[in-house]
């Protein structure tokens, strides 16, 4: 339906200017070719976060993408279930535009009626909205720009990218990092694994060739969402068979994440007090996600399938040429492995952050918890401020560490469900944006004043004539 996306378009410019008030820009230039925020990742939250800062008239920013232009962010490559997992009717890069929201794409391209009879919506039609909200917004997207070093210098931050055309190095008063669920770690391959050949372990996080995978036989360690869409995924590609192994005794039925999609907590919880923080955080990392229903009936009555629950692997050999795991239920051989073990956090991983991620104060280093409530996942997030900013292990060692906001998943202790997930950014992009708003007023502070003082445009222009004599008589 071209033309009621054209219409739709039109009708989205009309309401951004029934908007926009204030009209104009107010953070003075802070040097040639600085940026007053630069946004490290070009997925929905950092697109998102552009969006909020422009509508508060900063735009003087960019957003690095590592990946190159056309449709290459994680929903076209390592996301392997059908849909999003997250209700169709969710809303949140749209920043409360109607003509923004997911549903007015999705009517306006293929009817009110499809919309009503979708179930969820399909993980590659989300990147195709994403791509249309980078188009119809105009955002400044810089692709095949990796964040490979950050250094502070002075009042800004000197920021180092690879491109492809060489080493790129520009300046930034703030830097939000938006890169996701492994933005402030990496994924995790268990010690077991990394005694193997690397082509016979796979990682659902990695670019993985199916085809090549036909006729073989898998282990898939890990029982979440992505361990089974990637199984799913293989076995659609003609897999032998494959064989899911999962520590967890019971399969986890319930989602916590459903109960978090609420106002109450997506909107309040970064303003809970420690203790009430880490519990709240604590039982849902815990709990984990199980896998939607759709995703466990893709391979459920396929007879390739099989799964053994309470099988933590202990050991990893090769034998030959196949792969074999060793666990408290026997031990299992196949051709290969795909590891669907998540993601965890540690800054130390992060090369752009490898100057000074010692420096950065995490939860162990601010809170204790009450015996028995420990958490290694809680204990390792970063300790955030109220705009999502580092903070100094040991104040004066680091205080550039204010200028870098970070909206990962690692971010969820301090800041709940904020932006890494579709389901928060509603709440959390905003209270970042303001965040930054903030921080850059305040630094500004005295150049306003300043400004407001010598002030002179004059309102009233005409006076009346007793009025003007009193004033010629002064």
């Amino acid at each position: 339906m071209p033309d009621a996306l054209a219409a739709l378009e039109r009708s989205l410019r009309q309401q951004l200017e029934y908007l926009d008030y204030p009209a104009h820009d107010w953070v003075p230039p802070a040097g040639d070719g600085v940026l007053d925020v630069a946004i490290i990742g070009g997925g929905q939250t950092g697109l998102t976060t552009a969006f909020a800062l422009r509508r508060q008239k900063v735009g003087n920013t960019a957003i690095f993408d590592r990946a190159p232009p056309g449709g290459t962010g994680v929903w076209t490559t390592f996301a392997r279930m059908r849909t999003l997992r997250t209700p169709k009717h969710v809303t949140g890069p749209d920043l409360g535009i109607p003509a923004l929201t997911p549903r007015a794409f999705f009517e306006a391209r293929d009817g009110a009626a499809a919309w009503q009879s979708l179930h969820k919506i399909g993980r590659e039609d989300w990147q195709r909205y994403l791509d249309w909200y980078v188009r119809v917004l105009d955002l400044p997207v810089q692709h095949e720009h990796a964040l490979t070093q950050v250094e502070p210098e002075g009042a800004l931050l000197r920021l180092r990218f690879a491109t492809p055309g060489g080493e790129m190095v520009l300046r930034a008063r703030r830097l939000v990092l938006a890169t996701g669920m492994d933005g402030c770690g990496a994924w995790v391959t268990p010690a077991p694994f990394d005694r193997l050949p690397p082509e016979k372990v796979l990682h659902t996080a990695q670019e993985i060739d199916f085809a090549g995978l036909a006729g073989k036989r898998l282990l898939v360690v890990g029982a979440g969402a992505s361990a089974f869409d990637n199984l799913a995924t293989a076995l659609e590609a003609g897999a032998a068979e494959a064989r899911m192994l999962v520590r967890r005794p019971r399969m986890p039925r319930v989602n916590p994440f459903r109960w978090m999609e609420q106002a109450g907590f997506l909107g309040q919880h970064h303003a809970l007090p420690d203790l009430l923080k880490w519990r709240f955080i604590r039982h849902i990392f815990e709990l984990n996600q199980p896998p939607p229903q759709e995703s466990w009936d893709r391979v459920a009555s396929d007879p390739r399938f099989s799964i053994t629950m309470g099988a933590p692997v202990t050991a990893a050999r090769m034998v030959g040429q196949e792969v074999e795991l060793d666990t408290p239920r026997g031990s299992f051989r196949a051709d290969a492995v795909i590891l669907g073990t998540g993601s965890t956090f540690d800054l130390d991983l992060r090369p752009e952050l490898a100057l000074f991620a010692q420096h950065i104060r995490l939860w162990r280093d601010a809170f204790t918890p009450p015996p028995g409530e420990e958490s290694a996942l809680c204990a390792v997030s970063p300790y955030l401020s109220d705009d999502f900013s580092f903070q100094e292990k040991q104040p004066g060692t680091a205080p550039f560490l204010t200028r870098i906001h970070c909206i990962t998943y690692a971010a969820t202790l301090s800041m709940g469900l904020s932006g890494a997930s579709i389901s928060g950014m509603k709440y959390g992009v905003p209270r970042l944006a303001d965040g930054l708003c903030r921080a850059l007023w305040r630094e500004d502070a005295e150049k306003h004043l300043a400004a407001l003082q010598a002030y002179d445009l004059r309102e009233l222009t005409s006076l009346i004539p007793e009025e003007l004599a009193e004033e010629a008589a002064q």
